[in-house]
């Protein structure tokens, strides 16, 4: 069986606009070799899981700074279940207060990145926590 690259995708949920972190962090991704689709602004958590399941991603990030952090990543998680995708990891980042952060990850979310947080931070994960299916 061959070896593929780790197939990621970039989401930008909900009405939060500022997506300069997410840009960077795709390419910051992109640039240590995985594979990254980013989805661009304003998508549901349908379009993301839709997304993801198309294009056989290995994990979703989510990058959130509209405080509806909670309620997007729980939603994410559930449509991923919901469509026997479980096994695609869900991580993220962005303004999230640490009592959320421990919720989210009690939910399933792998990791979060808070301000302050760097891209090597970010591909460090990956590479150490994201597998490829084949």
């Amino acid at each position: 069986m061959s070896e593929r690259k780790i197939r990621l995708v970039v989401a930008k949920p909900g009405l939060d606009g500022h997506d300069r972190g997410a840009k960077i962090v795709a390419r910051a991704l992109r640039d240590a070799g995985f594979e990254v689709i980013y989805t661009g602004l304003h998508q549901t958590p349908e379009q993301i899981v839709a997304t993801a399941i198309q294009e056989d991603a290995d994990a979703v990030g989510l990058s959130v700074l509209s405080g509806a952090h909670n309620y997007l990543f729980k939603r994410v998680l559930e449509l991923l279940r919901e469509k026997g995708a479980e096994d695609i990891a869900v991580f993220g980042g962005g303004i999230i207060p640490a009592d959320d952060i421990a919720a989210l990850k009690a939910m399933g979310v792998k990791e979060l990145f808070t301000p302050g947080a760097t891209t090597q931070d970010i591909i460090r994960f990956v590479r150490d926590n994201i597998r490829a299916t084949v």
